[in-house]
């Protein structure tokens, strides 16, 4: 059974910001070419790139154009695709140009990953399905690592540290709130203290 979505507004599924989803620019291909549908005409370009992360016209022009490549199918730009692919990319929320670079990469391959399991499921032939094993199976750990860095990259390196069960003898002192250790010195935040067990 094959099933086709087509839609003319996109509407809120998991929000409940309503206006947020309706104010977003949409992508559309039009005669080889994309253009930035948004009820006000001056805004969209620069809703379009908060969205997405990027800082200016070029880096948003050039994005469009790298995920309209990416959208292909049997070597035509995919409306559907496109949309989808934009979508995602806002829903990653790329804060910055890095960011944005990755997410957009990172829908890239999910793609890919898409079309090779729909290629693997329709196929009988033993090596190609070998191959194609082996490539989604290569995609699949490019996405997770491309999952790592973004989340390494926003935490900005640091792993945190939750410390779940803590036991204080009679006597004994424990700090309480964040703390940043390096090497062997301990470096409270301003304004903790010590609490006092009894």
């Amino acid at each position: 059974m094959t099933t086709s979505l087509t839609r003319t507004e996109t509407m809120p599924i998991a929000t409940g910001d309503r206006a947020a989803t309706i104010a977003s620019p949409r992508v559309k291909l039009r005669r080889r070419r994309t253009v930035i549908v948004h009820p006000d005409p001056k805004a969209s370009e620069t809703l379009l790139a908060q969205a997405l992360g990027v800082v200016d016209s070029d880096a948003l022009q050039g994005l469009l154009s790298q995920l309209v490549k990416a959208s292909a199918t049997g070597r035509r730009p995919d409306q559907g695709n496109l949309s989808f692919m934009v979508s995602m990319l806002k829903s990653i929320a790329p804060r910055e140009s890095l960011e944005a670079m990755l997410a957009a990469q990172m829908v890239g391959i999910h793609l890919a990953s898409m079309r090779c399991a729909a290629r693997l499921a329709c196929t009988d032939d033993v090596p190609q399905q070998e191959s194609l094993t082996r490539a989604l199976t290569r995609l699949s750990r490019t996405f997770s690592a491309q999952m790592e860095a973004l989340n390494r990259h926003r935490s900005n390196g640091a792993c945190p540290i939750t410390v779940q069960n803590l036991s204080v003898q009679d006597g004994g002192k424990a700090v309480v709130g964040h703390f940043t250790q390096h090497a062997s010195l301990i470096a409270a935040q301003p304004g903790l203290v010590d609490a006092v067990t009894a």
